[in-house]
């Protein structure tokens, strides 16, 4: 049991240092893959996986208003319609933070 207690406190102590960036170090990567930026340039990859995430959240928005359109039941149609709200939020909060780097590079 006390052996179980000390492995558990070394893992902790390994994930606590492994979570800490190095003193002195301003943006970029740190350590183990946290970045305190975002890089000043998006990566073939990363711009790919945007638009896909973009139109993730706008095909579901369209999905789930067309539903709701057609859905006679009042409480599964404010469901439908709230959902339709939360694909358009985050569509548009994606659309917002490519928008913002825009405007810094």
């Amino acid at each position: 049991m006390q052996q179980q207690n000390q492995t558990g406190q070394q893992q902790n102590q390994m994930f606590q240092a492994n979570q800490m960036s190095p003193q002195g170090q301003t943006g970029g990567q740190t350590g183990q893959g946290i970045m305190n930026q975002p890089p000043s340039m998006v990566s073939t990859k990363d711009l790919l996986y945007l638009t896909d995430m973009l139109s993730w959240n706008l095909n579901a928005a369209k999905k789930a208003h067309f539903f709701a359109e057609h859905c006679t039941i009042p409480e599964i149609k404010t469901t439908i319609e709230n959902a339709c709200k939360m694909h358009e939020r985050h569509y548009n909060r994606i659309l917002a933070h490519l928008n913002n780097q825009q405007t810094y590079m």
